[in-house]
């Protein structure tokens, strides 16, 4: 009787061995793949600002859409970058992790009057953890038509020629990829085009391009212009030239 109650307890200490060891190796998987996602979503945020960048510089149309869908658009997004220039030792602080873009859209027939133009501040919102696109609406559209088409060491601005601030887009890397999802206020912003007082936007941006729900507003709430069943779907055509 004795000899089989301590094989017996034998056989539960080892059954205990076995699930404790069970359990600690379940542990440390589940650790390393927390610790394995952790780090690919700690991307440094001045990081995140040049993955946007990479994603926006270059040229995107709408052509694909456009051919599967008639009344879809067909319209081309040129986007550079630009060096912006200013004597204050005030904006070379605030604008050390900026990168400054300059943007225009055109329909793919008339590329050469564009129907929007921007200059666009890339930066890090370091509270938010979240990116920040700045549109910035130029005075004199019509002096920087074509500007990508130059050089990079001739893409060159004073703060000034920025214009005035219109609209921000706050932008979210995805955790399970290298996408960003960003919207603009939910007010929206101010607008003067084709009826709308007020635009708002929520942009995608993925491996092969971007998508954009740009919707136009009057002073009614109506929505006069814009993506309706789905979005702006722009892909990506060549890149830009820049210096030798």
């Amino acid at each position: 009787m004795k000899k089989n109650y301590i094989s017996v307890m034998a056989k539960l200490s080892v059954a205990k061995r076995a699930k404790s060891v069970a359990l600690t190796f379940s542990s440390i998987a589940a650790i390393g793949i927390y610790q394995q996602t952790a780090i690919a979503e700690e991307v440094p945020l001045p990081e995140q600002v040049q993955e946007v960048v990479s994603h926006l510089v270059g040229v995107m149309a709408t052509s694909a859409q456009a051919q599967s869908t008639p009344k879809a658009p067909d319209v081309r997004m040129t986007t550079c970058t630009v060096k912006v220039i200013d004597g204050s030792a005030e904006f070379e602080t605030e604008a050390i992790n900026s990168v400054f873009l300059y943007q225009e859209q055109a329909l793919s027939k008339n590329l050469t009057q564009p129907y929007r133009q921007r200059f666009l501040e890339i930066k890090p919102l370091v509270e938010q953890k979240q990116v920040a696109s700045i549109a910035f609406k130029p005075s004199t559209p019509a002096t920087w038509t074509g500007l990508c088409q130059q050089p990079e060491e001739k893409r060159i601005l004073h703060f000034n020629d920025l214009g005035t601030a219109s609209c921000r887009v706050f932008l979210e890397r995805q955790s399970d990829s290298n996408e960003y999802v960003g919207e603009t206020p939910p007010e929206g912003c101010p607008i003067d085009y084709r009826g709308a007082v007020k635009v708002t936007n929520r942009i995608i941006l993925h491996q092969t391009g971007m998508d954009t729900w740009d919707r136009g507003f009057d002073a009614e709430g109506n929505q006069v212009w814009g993506a309706k069943e789905e979005p702006y779907q722009y892909r990506w055509l060549n890149n830009l030239p820049s210096s030798p």
